[in-house]
């Protein structure tokens, strides 16, 4: 039951690359400065504008970066939460032996106290 990235498969770690990518400071900070040059280029250049304003291209461009990138994370969550479920199974069993062996342990000495009382003998 031990989850290793070595199970995953190409498309699963680039997948979880993709999600990690588009959620971090960096993806936001180079999408703004893109952003950024494709409206400064497209309103002072003089020659060949290939999307005026309104940018309506880039809306475009836009739309599909979040039509591929939406599913694409969703789809490592999905795996990151059959991960963190298995790891819950996984410590419901191990919580489980944990309490039997504490179970018994605790029978053990109750045994113990028991015979120890019988016998009129208390360590001090």
């Amino acid at each position: 039951m031990h989850i290793t990235k070595a199970h995953y498969t190409f498309r699963d770690r680039l997948a979880d690359f993709i999600a990690k990518w588009g959620g971090s400071w960096e993806f936001i900070s180079l999408l703004a400065v893109c952003i950024g040059i494709w409206v400064i280029v497209n309103i002072y250049a003089y020659f060949q504008r290939w999307d005026p304003y309104p940018f309506i291209f880039l809306n475009l461009v836009l739309a599909l970066v979040t039509v591929f990138q939406a599913p694409v994370i969703l789809m490592s969550q999905n795996r990151q939460s059959d991960i963190d479920r298995l790891r819950a199974e996984h410590d419901f069993i191990v919580n489980k032996k944990t309490e039997e062996e504490v179970r018994e342990l605790k029978a053990q000495l109750d045994r113990i106290e028991k015979k120890l009382g019988a016998t009129g003998k208390r360590p001090k």
